[in-house]
């Protein structure tokens, strides 16, 4: 099993450092420009200050920057981190509803990773812009203003059956959520449909979750203020995804919801309406929003989370692994993160 951390805030590079010193093995920096830092500058101060630890986007957005740019952004940073880069890309729930646009479509999500995967592999991809297309590449490499040499994986996120097809048919990895994206097996059987359509197999393919994490101190319970405040932002990201979600499909919110639910959208419904979308989405993977905290309940805990005394973790981690589970990431809150990264480093990671 391999570890990671969620991080993008300019300032704290050391961070980083110190998680690749724990052993950690990935570092993903986010690309929501509203709410964190570049998300290029973070990785090309953190390539600079690192050895070992692999850098990359979670997860890069097609509606934010054009294929060829983030192909250009991801072999710069693989200038500075040869071999140690990834491209991890999504259609953009956070990045684009904080500034009130929809995600990609699944077909506008397939056509950016197809140019992309080209241009970072040296090959020539047909481009279209404005309803004119072209064929274009990478040229003066032998200058090395970038590097497409060293291999740059693209890792497809995930929650829906498409999307997960999608990363066995043109990824090199799969980035799902628990319980969001199904279970492991399952988001693994949805990409090996996509591999199957393009005539590939899933050897070396690498599953990654993102996941919420709480560890128990002897005797301590899930509504302890210490629990809710160490992983309350992370569930709270889980609820505000279903917002837009069941708004946009009209399915009813998933049973694992429904205890918070209709208390949760009459609040939601009392913000202004014209700046919801920004209030919706402020406190992602960063902090707890104070007016949300009635929220984080056992239950949801219970339902959301990796919890329990580090024993019960490890034993919880390695069945993942056996479902087919290669990495795992987490998202520490600001105020916490420093701790948060050592306690799991040393009582679970090191064990394992």
């Amino acid at each position: 099993m391999q570890f990671g951390l969620l991080t993008t805030k300019i300032d704290e590079i050391g961070l980083i450092t110190r998680a690749e010193n724990l052993g950690y093995d990935f570092c993903w920096i986010s690309d929501s420009p509203l709410i964190r830092s570049n998300p290029w500058a973070v990785m090309a101060l953190a390539a600079h200050q690192t050895q070992t630890i692999r850098l990359g986007t979670g997860l890069a957005i097609p509606g934010l920057r054009l294929a060829p740019v983030a192909a250009n952004g991801i072999a710069t940073i693989n200038r500075l981190a040869p071999g140690r880069t990834f491209l991890g890309v999504g259609t953009g729930n956070t990045a684009m509803r904080t500034m009130g646009q929809k995600p990609a479509t699944i077909k506008a999500f397939a056509e950016y990773i197809r140019v992309v995967r080209a241009l970072i592999r040296g090959e020539e991809a047909d481009y279209t812009l404005d309803g004119i297309t072209h064929p274009i590449r990478m040229q003066n490499l032998e200058l090395r203003y970038v590097d497409v040499e060293h291999d740059i994986p693209i890792h497809v996120g995930g929650f829906g059956p498409r999307a997960q097809a999608l990363a066995g048919e043109l990824g090199d990895g799969l980035i799902s959520g628990i319980p969001r994206g199904g279970t492991i097996p399952q988001a693994l059987a949805n990409a090996k449909k996509g591999a199957d359509k393009a005539g590939r197999t899933l050897d070396n393919f690498e599953m990654t979750v993102l996941a919420n994490l709480v560890m128990l101190e002897p005797g301590e319970t899930l509504d302890s203020q210490r629990v809710v405040a160490e992983c309350g932002s992370s569930i709270m990201a889980n609820v505000h995804y279903l917002v837009d979600w069941v708004k946009e499909t009209g399915n009813a919110p998933p049973d694992y919801v429904m205890p918070i639910w209709d208390e949760y959208m009459a609040f939601h419904q009392s913000r202004d309406a014209d700046r919801a979308h920004q209030q919706l989405h402020a406190s992602h993977y960063s902090y707890l929003d104070p007016d949300e905290a009635r929220f984080v309940t056992p239950e949801m805990i219970r339902t959301f989370c990796i919890a329990g005394q580090p024993d019960e973790i490890i034993e919880r981690l390695h069945e993942l692994e056996a479902e087919g589970l290669n990495a795992i990431n987490f998202s520490f809150p600001l105020e916490r993160q420093y701790r948060m990264i050592e306690d799991f480093a040393t009582r679970v990671i090191h064990r394992m």
